[in-house]
């Protein structure tokens, strides 16, 4: 039976590094405040008039395929996962495919808008192509540009400090052997409290699922059904076009998702949490990922943390992290590894792998 392997991975992280004390020039903030609720000492920002997801991801999936020894035309499917595309429509498959100049060849590009868990749920869906025999090369990209929508004053200090951009890439590729490659894989979902970590605007939403909950928010919405509403007055003077997050409760939940994803990809495999040689976490939070770890009983060698240096890069942050790891020689064949994320939805899952 063919299983997927990693063939090649790459990262792009943009030249510029903002660190906590930049921040508190702009907001009422502090190195030692940011530290203490996230772990994160600083992050990257993508150039503003350069850099955009596509782009970044394109040069992260350049260094993927020249490790996996192919061709970028090799490359027969993409699957591209971001949650700050370069557009609102068209995905950013594309546009990536058009970077690495491959548009010629045709082939199909998928986006995948799970938010944190997009590599994750893009993993998963590569690995089904692969078992069938559908595609053999397939490019899996995760690429986040932050920086170009947060809210940096001090109004949107709790959000805008996690946030980092950049990219990172993987060519999946069929084995035969069973005894490597991804043994299983987790997916859930849990709508009921999706305005918890959310952005709602600009979308298509018009207030109904903010009526539908009860909740009375006035987003300057016309009753003409002609007048747009996408963005409104109302909405740029009340600063509603910002990424919201209730924080405490978003770690409350997560550290229940996350450890229950990891169990639950052990069991399918027949393993257990001492078996693994490395458990790549989504840098969502270094608390997060602390605590998990320690519910899991696994040692500090057993996890990989880089949002201290990287921030939350969301989509991008596994194949970062594990792109990192694996320069590191943190990763090395035959090693039992984990990747896990939470995020917005709640979406949540895990992936287990033999390298």
């Amino acid at each position: 039976m063919k299983r997927s392997i990693i063939a090649g991975i790459g990262k792009y992280i943009p030249e510029h590094v903002e660190t906590n004390d930049d921040l508190s020039q702009i907001m009422d903030t502090s190195d030692a405040w940011i530290q203490e609720r996230t772990g994160i000492k600083e992050r990257h920002f993508a150039d503003k008039h350069k850099d955009t997801p596509a782009s970044m991801g394109a040069k992260a999936a350049e260094i993927a395929i020249e490790r996996a020894g192919i061709s970028k035309e090799d490359v027969d499917f993409i699957i591209f996962a971001t949650l700050s595309p370069d557009y609102y429509f068209p995905g950013s498959g594309v546009l990536m495919q058009r970077e690495l100049g491959i548009a010629h060849t045709e082939i199909g590009a998928l986006d995948v808008r799970t938010q944190c868990t997009g590599f994750i749920y893009g993993l998963t869906v590569a690995d089904q192509f692969i078992r069938t025999g559908m595609y053999k090369n397939i490019l899996l990209v995760g690429a986040e540009k932050h920086s170009m929508g947060l809210d940096f004053t001090t109004r949107g200090r709790n959000v805008s400090v996690i946030f980092g951009d950049g990219a990172g890439a993987v060519v999946l590729q069929p084995v035969e052997d069973e005894n490597r490659g991804i043994l299983a894989s987790a997916l859930h979902s849990d709508g009921t409290h999706a305005e918890i970590l959310a952005m709602v605007n600009p979308g298509s939403h018009g207030g109904y699922h903010h009526e539908k909950l009860g909740l009375e928010v006035d987003f300057g919405f016309s009753e003409s059904r002609y007048d747009p509403i996408f963005v409104t007055r109302k909405m740029l003077d009340a600063a509603q076009l910002f990424p919201y997050m209730d924080g405490p409760t978003v770690f409350k939940i997560a550290v229940q998702k996350f450890p229950a994803a990891i169990l639950e990809v052990l069991e399918k495999a027949g393993k257990k949490p001492a078996e693994l040689d490395l458990l790549v976490p989504h840098q969502a939070n270094l608390r997060i990922s602390q605590f998990v770890a320690k519910r899991l009983g696994l040692k500090e060698d057993q996890v990989y943390n880089n949002i201290q240096r990287y921030g939350n890069t969301t989509a991008a942050s596994i194949p970062i992290a594990l792109c990192e790891a694996w320069e590191e020689g943190r990763v090395k064949e035959g090693d039992l590894v984990c990747l896990a994320a939470f995020g917005s939805g709640f979406t949540w899952g895990a992936n287990l792998m033999r390298w």
